[in-house]
């Protein structure tokens, strides 16, 4: 007899602390789906700026600080949790931060500062990820190595699951047609919220940050923690000096080192990706919040089932395999849809003609990047769930934290570039879709280093 995540026969407690676990991602997906992708980053590159470009170009750039912030301090941050032993200390002050800058996000309403704003969105995505960090680290504890990369997919599954749940929430009772005020119900929007003046969208962040507010608990009131607490000033001087002895031994783990290099590389393209895809596609069709938010709805719908197939097929064939797979789909997803426009696709070597059906995506241009983004939706759940496994079936558990923070700093190493190219040459041309095209060559070069990777990453002789 096996449960849901696998483990075979396991006591009451153990599924309950893999639960809270997993519980974490259904807590924290919230803030990447209606915060990031499809609510709040649409209404800022379209509504808030002057115009598309420079609104996409300024998300971009927020991003990308807080990519390097992650960057620069994830590793250090893994290798004194290694050191001062609980996670959930941790965790919990991140908490606390993401959840006031996403209260803060209300304020954004058209015409405030845009620098205020970028910054308060940068915050909370720094504090989101430094908390994956902690939580990632803690998964070689829960379950053995043979189920790992199955809890993690499924657990990536749950997170967008979470996700669509607030995302339909949002389009079906707050965000409403700025011409008829009416939601996707055909019901005046909640709590009196005025979509001329943006506040359905802003309403995401204040929902994002009680939903996980409330989902975080479950981790931290079954999912065991590490012992041994240590003083923090001697923790953080021995953390820096693993840090050194940990940047300067995985040079010398030659596999290790290649999957995290190619990681840097494909979770850049994916990253930035996630990041700005909603807000192009809303500015290029016009597409309203009610619309972007279908959309979203539609790509967490195949997300969710494609983790739950990911989980099994990870099992049965590796993690490997199913990252590269994941990000060949993502590499002709992101041609598809930067070759797509209103009125033809791939680059104009398909005319679609300009006719309008009427009602949602009613042009098919808009139906034709719907299908490469259902490609996405297939891909970027266990493009990232089966590299989380990937990793931790190449490390031990008393090594978990710092390689997971190095493993945090190849998935935003440089993370600032792609977004930062992106916003770029957007700004240098005045075209969004030669900004979104530099993606691709992420994708394109993160599958041919990892293809040469050993899996799993520890075992050089190995092959997947």
């Amino acid at each position: 007899m096996t449960d849901v995540t696998g483990l075979p026969s396991a006591p009451v407690v153990q599924r309950r602390s893999v639960w809270g676990w997993m519980l974490f991602d259904w807590a924290a997906q919230p803030f990447f789906t209606v915060v990031t992708t499809f609510i709040f980053g649409p209404y800022f590159i379209s509504r808030m700026a002057s115009d598309p470009a420079t609104g996409q170009a300024a998300w971009g750039y927020g991003i990308a600080a807080g990519g390097l912030l992650i960057a620069l301090f994830s590793p250090i941050l893994g290798s004194i949790a290694d050191q001062t032993g609980p996670r959930k200390p941790w965790i919990a002050s991140f908490a606390i931060l993401k959840i006031l800058a996403l209260c803060s996000l209300w304020f954004a309403a058209p015409g405030s500062s845009v620098v205020a704003v970028v910054v308060a969105f940068t915050l909370a995505a720094v504090a989101a990820e430094f908390s994956i960090v902690f939580n990632d680290s803690m998964l070689l504890r829960l379950v053995p190595k043979a189920q790992i990369g199955r809890v993690s997919n499924l657990a990536w599954g749950l997170g967008y699951l979470g996700g669509m749940i607030v995302l339909i929430f949002i389009i079906a009772f707050l965000a409403a047609s700025p011409e008829t005020g009416k939601t996707l119900i055909g019901i005046d929007p909640l709590f009196g919220l005025d979509p001329v003046q943006g506040e359905d969208a802003r309403a995401s962040g204040p929902i994002s940050a009680l939903w996980y507010a409330v989902f975080i608990l479950p981790m931290f009131l079954f999912t065991p923690d590490a012992g041994g607490r240590r003083a923090l000033k001697g923790a953080v001087r021995d953390g820096l000096a693993e840090l050194r002895s940990t940047l300067g031994e995985v040079r010398q783990r030659a596999g290790i080192f290649r999957f995290l290099i190619a990681r840097m590389i494909y979770q850049d393209g994916v990253n930035a990706l996630l990041s700005l895809g909603g807000g192009f596609a809303a500015a290029m069709f016009g597409w309203s919040i009610t619309e972007i938010g279908v959309y979203g709805i539609m790509l967490n719908v195949v997300a969710i089932f494609s983790c739950l197939y990911a989980s099994r097929l990870d099992t049965q064939l590796g993690s490997k395999l199913v990252v590269l797979i994941a990000i060949l789909l993502l590499l002709i997803a992101t041609v598809g849809i930067v070759s797509t426009g209103p009125g033809f696709t791939l680059f104009g070597g398909l005319p679609l003609g300009d006719a309008d059906t009427g009602g949602l995506f009613g042009t098919a241009a808009e139906k034709a990047y719907i299908m490469f983004g259902l490609l996405i939706g297939i891909a970027f759940g266990p493009v990232q769930a089966s590299s989380r496994a990937y990793m931790a079936r190449s490390v031990t558990e008393d090594e978990a934290g710092r390689y997971f923070g190095i493993y945090a700093l190849a998935g935003r190493a440089t993370s600032f570039l792609a977004p930062f190219l992106v916003a770029t040459v957007t700004a240098l041309s005045g075209s969004a879709r030669l900004g979104m095209a530099t993606i691709t060559l992420f994708f394109a070069v993160g599958l041919v280093i990892l293809w040469t990777t050993p899996y799993p990453a520890d075992q050089p002789d190995r092959k997947a």
